[in-house]
């Protein structure tokens, strides 16, 4: 059965900005605002998946 959900851990970059993680997976990916993270990690969830359909519905 396809995952349902995938959890990002979102914390302060030390060096500015935000960096996401999502748990269980190997999916990284940076911004320097909670906005521009929202799109990265859209972009790296389409990335990750072979086929969006994949994608889980809750992010």
């Amino acid at each position: 059965m396809p995952p349902t959900e995938i959890i990002f851990l979102v914390e302060e970059d030390a060096e500015g900005g935000y960096v996401a993680k999502a748990l269980g997976y190997s999916i990284f990916t940076q911004a320097e605002s909670i906005e521009e993270l929202k799109e990265k990690i859209k972009d790296a969830l389409k990335c990750h998946f072979d086929d969006e359909a994949e994608i889980p519905p809750t992010i």
